[in-house]
């Protein structure tokens, strides 16, 4: 087997990964440009769909970015009237996030991003469940060791 210098990209992890979320998001582009959002701005409602009220900075931490990258994303949304931001009633100081209800509405039109990736992909249903499993898995113990140095 060659050293891990001479693997052609194909052969790396790594890339194989990166490029499949390339893809994935070149399928979910047209679909989230007809719902007036970007895949960030996704990211960031799909957070807010699991815990509404969430500070930028939760909102950051659940979805592995930095603050900064977040704060555009949420400002786009509220000038959409997708949330809003709102002091926090336990702490003045605490800004939090909340869903509109246009941003609950749109949680039921994304399920045409699932569909597209079951569609297109050619796994079943399982096979997709086994897959994110094993990636988050890898994920999970990548930031570990990240964490560590």
């Amino acid at each position: 087997m060659p050293d891990a210098f001479t693997l052609p990209l194909d052969s790396q992890l790594c890339f194989s990964i990166y490029s499949a979320s390339i893809a994935i998001n070149r399928v979910y582009k047209p679909m989230l440009d007809a719902l007036g959002v970007t895949y960030t701005q996704y990211l960031v409602l799909s957070t807010l769909w699991e815990m509404d009220g969430l500070t930028i900075s939760a909102i950051a931490d659940r979805l592995g970015l930095e603050p900064s990258t977040i704060t555009p994303a949420v400002k786009r949304l509220e000038a959409a009237g997708f949330l809003g931001r709102h002091r926090s009633a336990a702490d003045e100081r605490l800004v939090e996030v909340h869903l509109t209800v246009k941003g609950r509405n749109l949680h039921v039109k994304t399920g045409c991003l699932t569909d597209a990736l079951l569609k297109h992909s050619g796994f079943s249903a399982p096979e997709m469940i086994d897959l994110n499993q094993k990636i988050r898995k890898l994920r999970d113990r990548m930031q570990d060791a990240a964490s560590k140095r």
